[in-house]
């Protein structure tokens, strides 16, 4: 039973990171039911077949207290013991559960693909900076990357001194000789 205790604490690290994934105000010991449906599906606990994302909602729903909108790491468990059974059929209640565990110890919430950059219309043409001319073409190097404020002509000048005038710098010189 050695290994399962080390399992549970991989799936503890799982539950925390997967409980404050998208909130930034959430401490880790708690979990919503939108991110329990994410660690489910990232996990690939959801399957399609036995197990689906009603599936998920209904253990949540199940295993949290009545009034509660989060789950504890306690009732995580409880949940991934309800879900076992119905992820892996045929085998026996602790086989399964170490299955469980196997699954989704070491995950992190996923982020790649969540949100696809725009490439409709003339989105592309826009954002490309090969095709930008004139002073514009001023503003970019030559891999494309912008260059900032130092890409802007129009700089504004700090020194104090107005503009046009050619004895910038000068004035502790004419002090001290006059």
């Amino acid at each position: 039973m050695a290994s399962g205790s080390a399992t549970l604490a991989d799936a503890q690290t799982a539950f925390q990171k997967f409980a404050v994934h998208g909130d930034p105000h959430a401490t880790g010991r708690e979990m919503n039911g939108k991110n329990f449906a994410k660690m489910c599906k990232d996990c690939h606990i959801i399957d399609g077949k036995h197990v689906t994302s009603t599936d998920v909602d209904i253990v949540f729903s199940k295993v949290k207290a009545k009034t509660a909108r989060v789950i504890t790491f306690e009732e995580f468990n409880q949940a991934l013991l309800e879900l076992a059974p119905k992820r892996f059929k045929g085998k026996s209640q602790e086989e399964a559960v170490q299955h469980m565990y196997g699954l989704v110890a070491g995950q992190d919430p996923a982020n790649v693909g969540v949100t696809k950059a725009s490439k409709v219309g003339g989105v592309d043409r826009l954002t490309d900076t090969s095709k930008y001319t004139g002073s514009h073409k001023e503003r970019f190097d030559e891999s494309g990357k912008g260059k900032g404020l130092s890409g802007r002509e129009e700089m504004t000048d700090t020194s104090g001194y107005v503009s046009g005038y050619k004895g910038s710098g000068t004035y502790d010189d004419k002090v001290k000789n006059g």
